[in-house]
């Protein structure tokens, strides 16, 4: 289908991915078939009047009766809960852009891959708890998953046209988060606010607090094992504060591959719905004269000990990783409700991963169970 034509179903669509995948449809003229949201029903009800999409899906019951009630004037059907979000994943269409947050993006993805949508794959959690089952729906179905996550988006460029070619390393930066250079000490003194000041990026609050504690980085490791067939040893987390250089695979011979950009979402966005074309862009052209200086340093992992925690989970398997990221996700939601201080959640989430066994068997009850244990024992520890 040409591009002129193509069809989005954009699941998280009030947030920073979902908004700027609207920017890249508004731009190119894509049609809109489908939105999800959790509860902002005023953006969602801005979305639904401007794309006029067929039906947007809210999985928070409150949202649903107030944009239900809202949209009524249109044609536009309003769904509520997990089983509909599924369903709006499975429509028809060229691509599903996945944004949403946390791990109820998973079942979704699946739902999109075993209806053969290709996706546009921006919610990690997805490939840390059920990499396994999603590779193995990717393959069953002879359908693409394509990263948005701009890391993952380089490394994915930087493979292309080496197929056949061995790996010898992929180079997996990272910005290094409001926090680089501190110590433990120094840690447990800072504030909310300034976890939330990310140096480049603008994005939502939980991963904006992934990124200062670096798993989001620790995620993006277990992400990139699963996406390119690695082992978590040949994963280099490299820290380049002015992310400019999104990753790199190195090949056997020494050469690297990278891909270079400015900071701004919207570009591998857009590679993800043209892939494997590339279009003009409404995004900042990148200047290598203006930003002069590139630097690169190792990651401090004794000091932030959620990407030594992710390492331990990938190289254990099995749930091992869902254990991972359901205790932070309850940790990082503690933090933002001002119920624990910035360094604590660190800490909770390695009491965590020490202390529940995972299991080597991976389904969706088993991952169900994992994610639930993992939030019991932070609920437990806080209560």
């Amino acid at each position: 289908m040409s591009d002129e034509k193509k069809t989005l179903v954009v699941l998280g669509s009030t947030g920073s991915i979902g908004t700027q995948t609207l920017e890249v449809a508004r731009m190119h003229g894509y049609a809109v078939k489908a939105l999800s949201a959790h509860s902002n029903y005023n953006l969602a009800e801005e979305q639904a009047r401007e794309f006029r999409p067929e039906t947007v899906c809210m999985t928070d019951e409150m949202a649903y009766g107030e944009l239900k009630t809202r949209l009524a004037d249109t044609d536009v059907t309003v769904t509520y809960g997990k089983a509909s979000l599924c369903e709006t994943a499975a429509l028809p269409c060229d691509m599903v852009i996945n944004a949403v947050v946390g791990m109820v993006g998973l079942e979704p993805t699946l739902a999109a891959l075993n209806a053969r949508n290709r996706v546009g794959l921006a919610n990690k959690e997805t490939l840390v708890t059920g990499g396994e089952l999603v590779k193995a729906a990717e393959k069953a179905n002879n359908v693409d998953i394509v990263p948005i996550d701009s890391e993952h988006s380089a490394i994915f460029q930087s493979l292309m046209g080496n197929s056949g070619n061995k790996i010898e390393k992929i180079i997996l930066t990272a910005s290094g988060g409001p926090f680089f250079g501190y110590n433990k000490e120094q840690l447990k003194t800072v504030t909310m606010e300034q976890a939330l000041h990310h140096p480049n990026w603008n994005m939502g609050r939980k991963i904006t607090t992934d990124s200062a504690t670096l798993m989001n980085k620790g995620l993006e490791l277990i992400e990139a094992v699963r996406l390119f067939d690695v082992t978590p040893e040949q994963v280099e987390v490299v820290v380049h504060r002015q992310s400019i250089l999104h990753s790199a695979v190195e090949y056997e011979d020494g050469a690297v591959i990278g891909q270079l950009g400015v900071p701004d979402m919207k570009i591998p966005i857009q590679f993800a719905v043209t892939y494997p074309k590339r279009l003009p862009s409404c995004s900042r052209k990148l200047s290598l004269f203006d930003v002069g200086t590139m630097t690169f340093e190792h990651a401090d992992e004794e000091t932030f000990v959620c990407l030594a925690e992710a390492r331990k989970a990938i190289a254990k398997g099995g749930t091992a990783p869902t254990i991972l990221n359901g205790a932070n996700e309850a940790a990082v939601a503690a933090f933002l409700d001002g119920k624990i201080p910035f360094y604590r959640i660190g800490e909770l989430v390695c009491e965590c991963c020490d202390s529940l066994t995972h299991d080597q068997t991976v389904t969706l009850d088993t991952i169900n169970e994992a994610d639930k244990a993992a939030k019991d024992f932070i609920r437990a520890a806080l209560s």
